[in-house]
């Protein structure tokens, strides 16, 4: 196809839009943590290439749908090229890695990362579903980003941990450590779109210009009077989104105490991470992947 030479280009430019990648690495930490080595370690490389192949076709899949300009500070392969291209190119690497998992020769492997592929469709759906609705609940939210973010989280330390020949207790602990790693980075990556500098390479505001009903501005939208639930459904509702309104969305977030809430949220979740760790078995890697859930709390801070 004519999008076919762009391949190489459209995902270069991705990688390096996004800077370095957090969950072939889980992989890695995951595998050399259990004491994975010769092809029990090349298959966690494997897997680890497989991780980044579907995280970065959804995200050149979510910028066409979102019809985002910009990722992380950068122009989105879209808007270099065009959206054909990039669902192209999107399509492929979802193609390739499942050419990569029958390599690695695990049916629970591409058990469980077809699974995580699946659920992440489901809740980018369920996020566009929700996208404007004010009546958007905790629950929901949080039913979107353990599908859109976490779930990936827990298929890279998992598949990690079988790729190192896992117990079932070190294998439980690696997923649930990944999960909790990625409730806690989605709602800090929210909080960020509100609060952060944008020399992080986060754009701020693009979440509200996009209606999409994060946990800062649910927990808003719940505390809100007459006139500040005017704001929201004019913003949220309506998709109008003028000069100063992030600025007011910000302090209406700031006086019900929703900035303040969803922190020590993202904290409850980087505390829950820590604690699935307790399962493995002592190591440096422990440490650092303990040192990691502090660290995506703390760019909020």
């Amino acid at each position: 196809s004519e999008a076919a030479p762009r391949i190489p280009a459209v995902t270069a430019h991705l990688v390096e839009a996004g800077g370095k990648r957090l969950r072939p690495m889980l992989v890695l930490a995951a595998a050399r943590l259990l004491g994975a080595e010769g092809a029990a370690m090349a298959n966690a490389v494997r897997l680890a290439a497989v991780v980044e192949f579907i995280h970065t076709a959804t995200l050149l899949h979510d910028d066409v749908v979102d019809d985002s300009k910009q990722r992380r500070g950068r122009p989105t392969a879209n808007l270099l090229w065009d959206n054909q291209s990039s669902v192209l190119v999107g399509d492929f690497l979802f193609a390739r890695s499942f050419q990569v998992m029958v390599e690695v020769g695990s049916l629970k492997v591409m058990d469980l990362l077809s699974a995580a592929s699946a659920t992440i469709a489901e809740g980018e759906v369920l996020q566009l579903s929700a996208a404007r609705d004010l009546a958007t609940t905790e629950a929901t939210y949080l039913t979107v980003i353990r599908g859109k973010t976490a779930a990936l989280f827990a298929a890279a330390c998992q598949s990690g941990a079988v790729a190192a020949g896992a117990t079932a207790a070190e294998e439980e602990g690696l997923r649930a450590y990944g999960d909790a790693l990625g409730i806690a980075f989605q709602i800090a990556d929210d909080l960020l779109d509100v609060e952060g500098d944008e020399g992080i390479g986060k754009n701020r505001g693009d979440d509200l210009r996009e209606g999409k009903l994060t946990l800062p501005v649910i927990r808003a939208v719940a505390a809100a009077d007459g006139e500040e639930r005017a704001f929201w459904r004019r913003v949220i509702g309506r998709g109008e989104v003028g000069a100063g309104d992030l600025e007011r969305a910000r302090a209406l977030m700031e006086r019900h105490g929703a900035l303040a809430s969803v922190r020590a949220e993202a904290g409850a979740w980087a505390a829950r991470a820590k604690t699935a760790l307790a399962a493995l078995p002592a190591h440096p890697l422990r440490e650092a992947l303990s040192d990691l859930a502090g660290f995506v709390v703390a760019r909020t801070a």
